[in-house]
């Protein structure tokens, strides 16, 4: 058995707390403790003071892993056919699904430029996503 103190490990407690562990435990928490410390030491060598998710691209950028011909192709084939969607929508409605699903304006926002109510642009959305869906399952 060994003795921790559960002080270095919970930032709350304020007096040394020391606990009877297993050994096996005990161990855990010694490499857990290691891998952070080297960690540490990378950020610090590599000068990698920010998170990997700190902006866009960053994270994507360190975990992407590229897409095959068949994968490349299927998507190609995706946009095209949700552009034909789009394009067959009236403008509004296209416009405004543009804006909110892909430009990420909230509906509040969408309303504020166009001079017209939340309510208009939600009923504009829902009445747009229905047509797409139906022209998506009706063409493709």
């Amino acid at each position: 058995m060994a003795i921790i103190n559960l002080r270095d490990y919970y930032h709350f407690y304020q007096n040394d707390v020391y606990i009877e562990v297993s050994e096996e435990l005990a161990n855990v928490l010694r490499q857990c403790e290691d891998a952070e410390k080297a960690y540490a030491r990378k950020k610090r060598w590599h000068h990698a003071h920010y998170s990997l998710d700190f902006s866009e691209g960053m994270e994507r950028h360190i975990l992407f892993v590229s897409d095959s011909p068949h994968e490349h192709y299927e998507k190609k084939v995706h946009r095209t056919q949700l552009h034909a969607a789009l394009s067959a929508l009236p403008e509004k409605q296209a416009k405004r699904i543009y804006a909110h699903y892909f430009l990420g304006l909230s509906k509040a926002e969408i309303a504020r430029s166009e001079g017209v109510t939340e309510g208009a642009v939600k009923d504009a959305l829902y009445r747009g996503l229905r047509s797409l869906e139906k022209f998506l399952k009706k063409n493709f």
